[in-house]
């Protein structure tokens, strides 16, 4: 789905709080910690040093992040590691997933409650399962592509795990059932180009 020779390369925010306690962040504002900004720097000096190995020019990529704090703190230190600084456009179409009413809970906690006949449905269907006010990865999907498709140059994008999945259907052939169970590393980024993915 991108153009030929346009390459997306996909950053995901660093660690928060929540990630480490394994709770369901979705659409919540929370930002990242100590860890998740040594990842983020960590991925702009590796970006940098492939950048420059390839000679692309930092200054003549697109910039695009998620509107939430954990995103855009992210892409602040990356491109602080590129040489470069100032705004940069932000899109709601790459927000996280939405938990709707589970936000802000962890697994464990939703199991030991009326809802555990839900998260036993959600562990045999990933892909299809809606929390409670919330989307499916179908919905998540759909919104990611209706953004990948306005894609036309060499872009960097910061968004999240559930994104950067999709992003991996659409662009790798990965069967949908099997994108939510793709890792989603935060102390790495994601290269992609044609129908290929790599992770540096």
């Amino acid at each position: 789905m991108l153009p030929s020779g346009v390459r997306l390369i996909h950053v995901r925010h660093g660690e928060t709080d929540w990630n480490n306690e394994g709770r369901l962040q979705g659409q919540l504002d929370i930002p990242i910690n100590a860890t998740g900004r040594t990842q983020a720097a960590r991925n702009g000096e590796t970006m940098k040093a492939w950048l420059e190995a390839n000679a692309i020019a930092a200054d003549g990529l697109t910039f695009v992040a998620s509107p939430l704090a954990r995103t855009m703190e992210t892409m602040e230190i990356v491109r602080a590691k590129l040489g470069l600084s100032g705004e940069f456009p932000v899109d709601g179409r790459l927000k996280e997933i939405s938990f709707g009413e589970w936000s802000g809970f962890t697994y464990e906690e939703l199991s030991a409650g009326p809802a555990q006949p839900l998260v036993r449905a959600r562990k045999r269907d990933k892909w299809s399962f809606r929390p409670p006010g919330g989307e499916t990865y179908g919905d998540l999907a759909d919104r990611v592509g209706e953004w990948l498709s306005t894609v036309s140059q060499d872009t960097v994008a910061v968004s999240h795990g559930g994104v950067f999945r999709v992003l991996h259907g659409h662009l790798t052939g990965t069967p949908w059932h099997e994108v939510p169970r793709i890792a989603a590393p935060q102390d790495r980024f994601a290269v992609f180009e044609g129908d290929r993915v790599t992770l540096l």
